[in-house]
């Protein structure tokens, strides 16, 4: 089943800052989800406010974030980061999940509430702390806990300690449990070797893939691109600036030595896989009259599709995006100047690339007459993707259309696609522009 919305009147996109992106249970280990979210909030706001005399964080009508791991501590962390940062109480905030989609889906929930006349400037985002997904107990763990909290005398509470045996000490990791589809079954890494098989997809091309990642994120930390994006943290143990995931000196040797983390027999390994992640981004968005008091949008946002296919191979869902997004555009894949498509594997990427340029692919499972066309590496992540930088997952839908702002910019082109698969079987895709036609 496919959805997909068409706007008549575009959104700009005012300005947009994020946080630097860390490895699970590294430099931002301690930083809770809240936190990472409020300053990105804050860093956009302040970026935006730079463009115009008139903006201060009275002027946002809505906050919406997305957020998939929702933390215990922080129901609607929406709302807790939007007060965090500021915002009047009298504004409204809520939180959106789509999986690895909900920092897109922030962006869409901003555009309805624009559309409709409901906000003027709205700021949207996504935050994830990866290594703050909390540990969980067994149903029949929790059971004998509880009981033991409700026992009143030290002789219940010594038969119930009694009946506690050592799998109840036994966590179950939430990360883990959230990474699994529970239809399909497969965690997201045996998605991924779903596709190298169907799609004949060898590990030295996954490793290679993966070489690439690193070896243009790391060049464009180097040259200073993504510092351009980044809003620089204090944590307890100092100022966080820069991701931590890019290897400079990453080699085909070094990836060749990894081992299968799937499948014993399989072919996708950590290295060819994006790394768990923490990190916030944001956006503030307005309608196009607002912009008007703004120097300089960084963009605007003209449409967008959401489809759905098989929780089994689910990264193919960019693949299904996009062929609606251009059925309703009437453009093609080659009008764009750039692509972001988000590296969940490189298994999952390069099946979108095969699956994007077969004719059978397109007459069998999109009903098109020819192929999708070619998702060129050549326009697409050009300064790295999520196998370098990371992928915190309710965070990177909004990464990918800040980066993809800024690379069309610095390149001054004008019209780019971002995309992204989500874990149970969806897909997503975006086009923007830095200017709207005349």
């Amino acid at each position: 089943m496919i959805q997909s919305e068409s706007h008549s009147q575009p959104i700009a996109v005012l300005a947009g800052a994020r946080t630097p992106l860390s490895k699970a249970f590294t430099d931002l280990a301690d930083v809770s989800a809240v936190q990472l979210g409020t300053h990105a909030v804050t860093a956009a706001v302040t970026r935006a406010a730079a463009k115009t005399d008139a903006m201060d964080l009275d002027q946002i009508d809505e906050l919406v974030m997305g957020n998939v791991a929702g933390p215990p501590d922080a129901a609607n962390i929406a709302r807790v980061i939007a007060l965090s940062a500021g915002l009047p109480k009298e504004r409204i905030a809520h939180t959106v999940n789509r999986n690895c989609a909900s920092g897109m889906e922030s962006i869409f929930a901003a555009w309805d509430a624009i559309a409709r006349g409901r906000a003027s400037i709205v700021v949207s985002g996504g935050t994830e702390s990866m290594s703050q997904v909390p540990l969980l107990f067994r149903r029949d763990a929790a059971r004998h806990w509880m009981r033991l909290a409700r026992s009143k005398t030290i002789w219940q509470k010594l038969q119930t300690l009694a009946a506690f045996r050592p799998r109840h000490f036994k966590p179950v990791v939430g990360i883990q449990l959230g990474l699994t589809d529970p239809v399909s079954g497969l965690n997201m890494g045996e998605t991924a070797e779903v596709l190298a098989r169907e799609f004949g997809i060898s590990r030295e091309e996954q490793d290679a893939f993966a070489l690439l990642s690193h070896q243009r994120a790391s060049a464009a930390r180097e040259e200073c691109f993504l510092s351009g994006e980044i809003a620089e943290i204090q944590t307890d143990a100092g100022v966080v600036a820069k991701d931590n995931g890019p290897r400079q000196g990453q080699s085909l040797e070094q990836l060749a030595r990894l081992k299968p983390l799937f499948d014993a027999g399989g072919s996708v390994t950590a290295g060819n896989s994006c790394p768990l992640t923490d990190g916030a981004a944001a956006l503030v968005l307005s309608d196009l009259s607002t912009a008007e008091r703004f120097e300089q949008p960084l963009g605007y946002i003209t449409d967008y599709a959401v489809a759905g296919c098989d929780p089994h191979r689910m990264g193919l869902g960019p693949v299904y995006a996009t062929a609606k997004l251009l059925a309703n555009s009437g453009m093609s894949l080659a009008d764009f100047d750039l692509i972001e498509l988000n590296e969940a594997f490189a298994a999952q990427v390069i099946a979108c690339e095969i699956a994007a340029a077969s004719k059978s692919f397109a007459s069998e499972e999109l009903g098109r007459h020819q192929p999708l066309g070619e998702l060129s590496r050549e326009v697409m992540n050009i300064h790295g993707g999520s196998i370098a930088l990371g992928h915190p997952v309710g965070m990177t839908g909004t990464r990918l259309v800040l980066t993809l702002l800024r690379a069309l910019r610095k390149r001054g082109k004008r019209i780019g696609l971002a995309t992204l698969c989500v874990g149970g079987g969806q897909g997503v895709a975006m086009i923007v522009r830095t200017h709207l036609e005349d």
